[in-house]
């Protein structure tokens, strides 16, 4: 019978995955996974051998990673804002930068719209659900529609809806096609759309794992933002709030394009933890909102 100590797992492991330039810290992750502990747990069972089917199940999990499968597709779930999201490979991993965009709206909803007032909220190109679930559990107030035009995405936001127990609901449909077709107003919309430059190199577990519908936005990344700049206007209300998230250096291409159709508007591009361009907010028909006019 082959199998191993955890220590022994682990070691093999980091030296596995540094021979293939991946984080070597990445073998404790699936371990934990498999063993179904904490880290804690983890550390003090050193010792602990794992059965043969634990040890083979090991071993093949790092080698896939080796390879560039991402350690979220392997184990079924991400962490988001405090909540375990299904994803695979239909779905973008959801990323912490995602995070403060959620962080952003949830702080300007209470400003703009104060009161008890019934808000409508859509989130555009939702993918695995996240934005759009997380949205509805920080404020179960709002009323809470996402869409995708991909609907195997839609099957997993809808999974992960029903397991965190929000009331959101789907539209398979392009962009803002489902709101269009109905000739809805709404009152905040929101969008991660795809923003990386068509000629990007990106990571090669990025780039031949997640979908690539989800990523790629023409020559210069831009192409989502002017779709939404000619559809916009006709789905929000004169006060609104719309908010996306950008690539780097997108900044001020987005606003330009969103001033060009909501002159009057008040606009913000916001900054991550790494000092680059990460959010852009228009906000429309309320003046003196304490934000600089661009």
């Amino acid at each position: 019978m082959v199998t191993k100590k955890v220590f022994e797992a682990l070691k093999w492991a980091s030296s596995y995955l540094k021979k293939h330039n991946r984080d070597e810290n990445a073998g404790e992750w699936l371990l934990l996974w498999i063993l179904n502990m904490d880290r804690s747990k983890l550390l003090a069972e050193q010792r602990m051998s794992l059965t043969e089917d634990q040890w083979h199940h090991f071993e093949q999990v790092v080698k896939q990673h080796a390879l560039g499968k991402p350690i979220q597709y392997i184990i079924g779930y991400e962490e988001f804002y405090g909540r375990r999201f299904m994803v695979n490979e239909h779905v973008l991993i959801p990323r912490p930068e995602t995070e403060e965009l959620i962080e952003a709206v949830l702080h300007r909803i209470n400003h703009l719209f104060p009161g008890n007032q019934h808000l409508k909220l859509g989130d555009i190109g939702t993918g695995s659900g996240a934005i759009a679930i997380t949205i509805k559990l920080e404020r179960p107030d709002l009323e809470v529609m996402a869409t995708d035009i991909s609907q195997d995405a839609l099957k997993v936001a809808n999974s992960n809806a029903q397991v965190l127990g929000a009331d959101v609901t789907f539209r398979q449909g392009d962009l803002l096609m489902p709101i269009l077709q109905t000739g809805e107003k709404w009152d905040i919309i929101l969008s991660n759309p795809p923003y990386i430059p068509a000629h990007d190199v990106l990571d090669k577990i990025v780039q031949d794992h997640e979908p690539s519908l989800a990523l790629f936005a023409g020559e210069d990344g831009l192409d989502f933002y002017r779709r939404f700049a000619l559809e916009l206007p006709k789905v929000v209300h004169e006060k609104s709030l719309i908010a996306f998230e950008i690539g780097a250096g997108q900044g001020e291409a987005v606003v330009a394009l969103m001033k060009e159709v909501f002159p009057t508007a008040l606009t913000e591009i916001l900054f991550d933890i790494n000092g680059k361009d990460r959010i852009v907010i228009i906000q429309c028909g309320l003046a003196g909102w304490g934000l600089e006019r661009r």
